[in-house]
């Protein structure tokens, strides 16, 4: 079971949008809470996601490196070349998850996209793959398709993602 902590600025309303999940599921899913009133560092269940911390992979961002590295129980499996977002559109610093997988998604993103638990922000591949190692992007993760495909098919959904500068 996944566990979403509050942040400053955050409601109900948008973190179900950010995890996709209807409002009326998560407040179901935790009765004890006042969903009007929620403070920071409160645990809010995010229902049908599993809890990162059983899941064997985990994935390091370094917006600065233009790096993404898949661990394994802690273990450096792999390091890939990314594009993150420009100066106008940074991608989001900060810890979330793969909420969905959706293969083949057309245009810029190439032909996997994985959504993390932020509204309109993602791990994809491209149509430019010129574009890998530079800050370009909207804000999402772009990788080389066969490396997106490759990550795809080895992570599960629930997988933390962890973004830093």
């Amino acid at each position: 079971m996944y566990h979403h902590i509050v942040k400053p600025g955050e409601n109900l309303w948008q973190i179900s949008v950010d995890y996709r999940t209807p409002l009326a599921e998560i407040i179901q899913a935790n009765p004890m809470i006042n969903p009007n009133v929620l403070y920071i560092g409160q645990p809010i269940i995010i229902p049908g996601l599993p809890d990162p911390n059983t899941l064997p992979y985990e994935i390091h961002v370094s917006l600065s490196n233009h790096t993404l590295t898949l661990l394994q129980n802690g273990m450096i499996v792999k390091t890939y070349p990314i594009a993150v977002g420009k100066m106008l559109t940074e991608t989001p610093v900060g810890d979330f998850v793969i909420i969905n997988k959706a293969p083949n998604p057309g245009g810029p993103y190439g032909t996997m996209w994985m959504s993390l638990s932020k509204q309109h922000y993602g791990i994809h591949g491209t149509n430019d793959p010129s574009s890998i190692g530079k800050s370009v992007s909207l804000g999402c993760i772009r990788m080389f398709n066969a490396d997106v495909e490759e990550l795809a098919a080895t992570i599960p959904i629930g997988t933390r993602v962890r973004i830093q500068p």
